[in-house]
């Protein structure tokens, strides 16, 4: 008997909760453009009504409060509109994915939630952007994205440590994390460092099911009434990273976010997507919201300081990524394999460190992940003119502080960087597969000697050259590869340079520094000119100068040529020279990543 009662007061007390959420006869705001009420006939004891979601999908009425209006407190001639939130957010407090809640005096719109007054504050003050600086944010939507550099990985970022972001006691946009499903945890203390350098804070999250894709749901035109949860998506799959605000203004086509910058990219390409919200947690530190993203309804077109601009019905143009991971055994056979597809959003500034964290993140989310496990990547980057980058490379645990699993992860996004850091036209990327071998040891070897049968060879002869090499415990291996004299080469001496692929790659590498002006194809044609360090290369040098010059390899050019080529060229657009010219090259597959180097002298006769 007392359980029946005290079940009927539990649902008694929920109805009466509920209703209090929602004062009997409030209407919650319907799509279509609203009335207005401008910032300059906000005063300073008005009554008015946020919307947003506390849990779900539907949104409360919040009573607010408004103290007045804060002068140019949000830039030149950007006033914010300061207000006290009731209700269910006097416990709360002002919570992350709050930004953007629309608030209404008397029916008009006035402007979003989308700041907060410093940490720690029993009080629930919240600051207002005016809806008429959001609404300015329409009339730059024609421009189109700006050659934006790619981001650079920090060296704090390799070191493990990072940037902190400086918090400022005034007020300040409330934080949209970024949130991650599909995440192995060890992505988070490798990955924070790197973005929050860029102002973003990772945190765990989760979606639905539905946003296994970009395609648009059938309901988007009814989608997103303001109050409503929004999610941004930058990669969506397997692996979901996403981030939410709520709706502030959606006229029937287009929508209105947050009240403040998300990623402060300006003109983007974004997926729009409908978010639930699973539970607010109250803080008077770090109030959040926690949310998932569920079926894409359009494109955010505009990322400004003021708010964030979308399209319903657009579909959003995406980066589609397979990686395959195949496990092997000790024979080298594959025993098992598994397959993770995602998409990614194309951007300068975060395309090259979303790719790096798919990366590691299906790496590391492996059961055969192990400390002394070496990767063999190879991958197959497609750009919509139909050229292609064929990339290799192998990463093996070594003696550094950065895991062989890192190593390929930045290995990868490197790629990336050098297409999304041209500086005369911006990639179109069309898809990216790759295919990751993981190997149980640790297969590295290092060049220890070599051996050749006579140090005095006529032109035109094969030389045959033994090459030892240690391997990471284990016996001596040897190698063999021949090396084909020039049949015209000039009599005189010379040397066989034995070496690892980032000797060979480092002096082709400086060029794009050289010039900032290469066109995009020159780029891609310089990545597939590195070589990969699953190979023994040989070559047979001489004390001739090689230019390196764009994409292309000048050897053997005299002094005078060269003289003549630097005096011709801007200070933007210089040579790099290496003393030698190899005359004759070779190479062998190896399935260890080869380091070091050994040289043999030779004579022509």
């Amino acid at each position: 008997m007392n359980f029946r009662l005290a079940a009927a007061y539990a649902a008694f007390l929920s109805v009466s909760i509920a209703t209090a959420q929602t004062p009997a006869g409030m209407e919650r705001p319907r799509i279509g453009k609203p009335a207005i009420m401008p910032v300059s006939q906000v005063k300073k004891g008005m009554k008015a009504i946020a919307w947003t979601v506390f849990e779900g999908t539907q949104p409360e009425a919040v009573p607010v409060e408004i103290i007045g209006v804060w002068k140019n407190a949000n830039g030149p001639k950007a006033d914010v509109i300061l207000g006290r939130m009731g209700g269910r957010a006097e416990r709360t407090n002002v919570a992350g994915g709050m930004s953007g809640s629309p608030v209404y005096v008397d029916g008009k719109l006035i402007g979003a939630v989308a700041l907060r007054l410093s940490f720690f504050s029993p009080d629930a003050i919240c600051g207002i952007t005016p809806i008429e600086s959001m609404l300015e944010i329409d009339e730059l939507d024609q421009s189109k994205p700006a050659q934006r550099a790619a981001v650079d990985i920090p060296a704090e970022f390799l070191a493990g440590t990072s940037i902190p972001v400086q918090q400022s006691l005034t007020m300040q946009p409330i934080d949209t994390p970024l949130m991650l499903s599909g995440a192995h945890p060890s992505v988070f203390p490798y990955f924070n460092g790197i973005f929050k350098n860029m102002g973003m804070q990772l945190a765990q999250g989760g979606s639905s099911a539905a946003l296994k894709a970009t395609t648009l749901s059938q309901d988007w035109k009814t989608s997103l009434r303001p109050g409503d949860t929004v999610s941004m998506i930058l990669v969506s799959g397997d692996i979901n990273i996403s981030s939410g605000c709520t709706v502030t203004y959606n006229d029937g086509s287009r929508v209105l976010i947050c009240g403040h910058a998300f990623l402060n990219i300006g003109p983007l390409n974004m997926p729009m997507a409908k978010g639930e919200i699973l539970w607010t947690l109250a803080s008077t530190f770090q109030p959040t919201k926690v949310s998932n993203a569920t079926e894409v309804v359009g494109t955010f077109t505009q990322d400004r300081h003021l708010g964030m601009l979308g399209h319903l019905g657009e579909r959003p143009r995406m980066i589609p990524v397979k990686l395959a991971l195949r496990s092997l055994n000790a024979q080298g056979t594959a025993f098992k394999t598994n397959t993770l597809n995602f998409e990614v959003m194309e951007s300068q500034k975060f395309t090259p460190q979303l790719m790096m964290l798919g990366m590691f993140n299906a790496i590391s989310g492996m059961n055969e992940f192990a400390d002394d496990t070496t990767y063999r990547i190879a991958a197959n980057v497609t750009l919509a003119n139909g050229q292609k980058l064929d990339l290799r490379t192998m990463q093996a645990p070594s003696d550094l502080p950065v895991p062989a699993s890192l190593q390929s992860a930045m290995w990868f996004g490197d790629k990336f960087n050098k297409l999304f850091g041209n500086a005369v036209r911006m990639p179109d990327l069309g898809s990216v597969e790759a295919t990751i071998d993981l190997i149980p040891e640790r297969r590295t070897a290092a060049i220890e000697s070599a051996w050749i049968p006579s140090s005095e060879v006529e032109p035109g002869a094969e030389i045959p050259v033994k090459v030892f090499l240690r391997p990471y415990r284990g016996g001596r291996v040897e190698r063999e590869l021949k090396l084909k004299v020039p049949a015209g080469l000039a009599a005189g001496h010379y040397r066989i340079q034995l070496s690892e692929a980032a000797v060979l790659n480092s002096l082709q590498a400086m060029t794009p520094l050289a010039n900032r002006f290469m066109e995009l194809n020159q780029t891609v044609s310089l990545i597939n000119q590195e070589r990969a360090n699953n190979r023994l290369y040989a070559a047979l040098v001489q004390p001739r100068p090689t230019v390196y010059t764009d994409e292309k390899t000048l050897p053997n050019l005299p002094s005078s040529v060269l003289n003549v080529m630097q005096n011709g060229r801007s200070a933007s657009r210089s040579l790099i020279a290496a003393p030698e010219t190899a005359v004759a090259e070779a190479s062998v597959p190896f399935d260890y990543v080869v380091t070091g180097s050994h040289s043999l002298r030779l004579t022509v006769k």
